[in-house]
């Protein structure tokens, strides 16, 4: 048990510089708005796969992936740095999909919303709760 323990605290660590390094050093505007939303690391602690998703979830993630990727090896070593391990793991960056299906989720349920409360609004928006009329 103690390896899991050992494996979700540096993960958690690694997510924290992460993105402390992204909002902070990173220069690269492609990586603007870029968010680490999760890290995990392999048992042996050599890789650690980075979940990023982004401010716009229309956004073409190409080119986000292609500058991650990029900047992994400055990534690491100023991790490496920061939080002082024996061995610093591989950053493999993947795109967070359930951000991006939480949004889609999100846009439906108001567009549902704002269907239902259209169609509403046309005969009941004059009468109150319990009944009574608002004249």
């Amino acid at each position: 048990m103690g390896q899991n323990t050992r494996t979700l605290r540096v993960a958690s660590q690694l997510q924290r510089a992460l993105n402390d390094l992204l909002r902070g050093d990173v220069k690269d505007p492609r990586l603007q708005g870029v968010n680490v939303t999760e890290v995990r690391v392999s048992g042996d602690i050599r890789v650690a796969r980075v979940f990023f998703s982004t401010l716009d979830p229309d956004e073409d993630l190409e080119p986000v992936l292609a500058s991650l990727e990029r900047a992994g090896g400055y990534l690491r070593s100023r991790v490496a740095g920061l939080l002082r391990l024996r061995h610093t793991p591989e950053l493999r960056f993947s795109l967070d999909e359930g951000s991006r299906r939480g949004l889609e989720l999100t846009r439906l349920i108001d567009a549902a919303t704002n269907e239902f409360t259209g169609d509403e609004s046309t005969g009941t928006a004059s009468s109150l709760p319990g009944g009574e009329s608002a004249e």
